[in-house]
Order: C-alpha cells, then sequence, then structure tokens
C-alpha cells in the first residue's frame, strides 16, 4: 500500500516537474512573441497582424501534422469545444492588441496576471478541477496586488484596462477549455492549428478595409512572430495536459519578470514603485497557490 502510494506520488511528481519544465521554456518564445506585438501594434492594425500570424501558425502546424505521427487527422474528438475555444482566442487576442497599443508594456501583464483568478473560477464547472479553499486568499491577494498599481483608485481605469481584463478573462477561458480538451483529445497540436486558421478566416474579412504595405522588416518581424508564437502555444497546450489550469497559469507569471525587464531594456519604461510592489504580491501569491495544489494532491 505504501509501495503504491509512494509510486503515485513520485509519477505526479515527474509531471509537475516536467510541466514546470515546459513552463519554463515557454516563457521564453512567449516573451519574444509579447515583445513583439508591442512594436507591430504601433504601425499596424490588429486585423493585418493576426491574418498573416494566424496564417503562418496554422501552416506550420499543418506541416508538423503532416510529417508527424497524426499525418492529416484534422478531426477533434471534440469539435464544439475547439470551437469554443477558437472563438474564445480571436476575442481575447483583439482586446489583447489594443491594450498593448495603448498601455504600458509592463502594466498589460499585471493585469493579465488576474489569468489565475479567472481560471480557477472556471476551472469548477468545467473541469471539476475545485480550488482548495486555502488557495483563494492567495488568489485574491493577486487582486490586491494588481489594484497596488492604481492606488488613486478605480476611478483612473479606461477603456485600455477594460480591454486587458476582458482579454484576461477570454483567455482564461481559452486555457481552461484547453484542458478540457486535452483528456480526450490527445493531437495536441489540433488546439493550435483550429484557433490560428479561425483568426486567420475572420481577420482575412477585415483586412482589406485596415491593410497598409509593409517593408521587409515589418515581414520579418510578422514572420518571426509567428514563429515564437507557434512554439509559445504547442507547449502551453502540453503544460495544460500535465498540470490544473490555474496552477499553470500562476506559473506563467513567470514571463511578468521577464517582460519587465524586456520593457525597460527595449522600450526604456521605468517600473513605477506600485508596478514593483503589485508584481511582488502577485508573485508571492502565485507561489503559495503552487505549493498549496502540490499539497493537495499528495492527500
Amino acid at each position: 500500500m505504501m509501495l503504491g502510494r509512494r509510486h503515485y506520488e513520485n509519477g505526479h511528481a515527474m509531471i509537475a516537474f516536467g510541466g514546470l519544465n515546459l513552463i519554463l521554456i515557454y516563457c521564453v518564445p512567449a516573451t519574444g512573441a509579447d515583445a513583439i506585438v508591442r512594436t507591430v501594434a504601433q504601425s499596424f492594425a490588429a486585423p493585418q497582424l493576426f491574418f498573416f500570424s494566424g496564417l503562418v501558425v496554422a501552416s506550420l502546424s499543418f506541416i508538423t501534422l503532416r510529417f508527424g505521427k497524426n499525418q492529416s487527422l484534422l478531426r477533434s474528438v471534440r469539435p464544439r469545444s475547439l470551437a469554443l475555444r477558437s472563438a474564445l482566442v480571436i476575442i481575447s487576442s483583439v482586446f489583447y492588441f489594443i491594450a498593448f497599443r495603448k498601455l504600458p508594456f509592463a502594466e498589460v501583464f499585471v493585469f493579465i496576471a488576474l489569468v489565475p483568478i479567472f481560471a480557477a473560477f472556471l476551472s469548477g464547472p468545467i473541469l471539476g478541477e475545485q480550488v482548495r479553499p486555502q488557495s483563494w486568499p492567495a488568489l485574491l491577494a493577486s487582486v490586491v496586488g494588481m489594484l497596488l498599481l492604481h492606488p488613486e483608485g478605480i476611478v483612473v481605469l479606461n477603456s485600455a484596462h477594460l480591454c486587458v481584463i476582458l482579454s484576461a478573462f477570454t483567455g482564461a477561458g481559452a486555457l481552461v477549455l484547453a484542458r478540457h480538451i486535452s483528456r480526450d483529445e490527445k493531437n495536441t497540436l489540433l488546439q493550435v492549428f483550429h484557433p490560428n486558421l479561425a483568426i486567420c478566416v475572420v481577420m482575412g474579412a477585415v483586412l482589406p478595409f485596415v491593410y497598409k504595405p509593409m517593408d521587409a522588416q515589418d515581414v520579418f518581424l510578422i514572420a518571426s512572430y509567428a514563429s515564437v508564437f507557434f512554439i509559445a502555444r504547442w507547449v502551453l497546450v502540453l503544460v495544460l495536459t500535465k498540470m490544473k489550469a490555474y496552477v499553470a497559469t500562476v506559473l506563467m507569471n513567470l514571463q511578468f519578470v521577464a517582460l519587465i525587464i524586456a520593457g525597460v531594456v527595449l522600450f526604456s519604461e521605468t517600473p513605477t514603485l506600485g508596478l514593483m510592489l503589485g508584481a511582488g504580491v502577485i508573485m508571492t501569491s502565485g507561489a503559495y497557490i503552487v505549493l498549496d495544489a502540490a499539497r493537495s494532491d499528495r492527500m
């Protein structure tokens, strides 16, 4: 009995360790993709970026599927869930783009740090993965961390902040659905292919009204964004096969530290004291949630 329990705990620890490694891998291309979005957003409308990036990512996914073990298998065993996930990805991407265009780089990601809270709320009804009562104070502390960014109060928030909050909510929904789909769908690349194909089609319908000519540098930036985004999204889906959604999204906040540094180095932004305090609270509460989830899995 003890041997079986130890074997289970060791197996779960290996899965969690693998998920943590994948999160660390995810942070590198994701940070690069976000930095490129910030640059491209200053010159082009969202449909132009997302049409071409969606086309590249969908093409890379299709080619990988064709030459991989799952040749030409483009049908999902969860088509309705995948369609809903694709719709949420489109909505989240548009709100995310608008926020990046109007808000400082690091500030966007403090609001994106709300994703674990939304994921925790959605995990119960969608996945049946209830959050332990001990974790809710830590989740709420991350909200306090976000509010520390705006000591003047909620009245200072504008439409761009609303966009990033909506992006966080719809993005959390898409991530929770990714874990839901992955329970039955073993072909993880489908969750990259279909949402990006949907983005390409939807944005392609709007593209003629907003298109601006691109030079070689613009093409290179968009191609670079699509390439690193393809890697980041595929890795993220793999993470969600190994970890609870709200735990995985908490670990994704490791990216936040890298993005503050990127904002300073690439965009000459100076983080305020409130930003640093808020980030500290969010990261501390996130670490507690990960440890608490590990304890609950051993029980």
